[in-house]
């Protein structure tokens, strides 16, 4: 197995993109290997890491298709139900509390 090139931080050349660059240009790495690595400085930790890809193998995004669109609606009302009242909380019930704001602070909301 050989050592991946590292490229510091703006200094990676053309050609090669991270998986937010792929995106934005429609494109996926499509199972390709992570071609490089670049290196981005931090003052306190270690160096924060992201992998780059070669945009010449990159794949087209696959569409939305309709139970695809259907399958994450359904996902993301499960994420705003409470499972206490059942009912839609509006937001995204925090995994912390694993109840809606109105279940978690019973007194809180009777003196509102």
């Amino acid at each position: 197995m050989s050592a991946l090139p590292v490229y510091r931080w703006r200094l990676a050349p053309d050609g090669l993109a991270t998986r937010r660059q792929l995106r934005a240009m429609g494109l996926r790495p499509g199972g390709q290997d992570v071609a490089a690595e670049l290196q981005r400085p931090r003052r306190r930790r270690g160096p924060l890491v992201a992998y780059l890809y070669r945009v010449d193998q990159a794949r087209p995004v696959r569409p939305m298709t309709a139970a695809r669109t259907a399958a994450l609606a359904k996902a993301n009302r499960a994420r705003r139900t409470c499972p206490t009242c059942r009912r839609d909380a509006g937001y995204v019930i925090p995994p912390s509390l694993g109840m809606c704001a109105a279940c978690a602070f019973p007194e809180e909301q009777r003196a509102a």
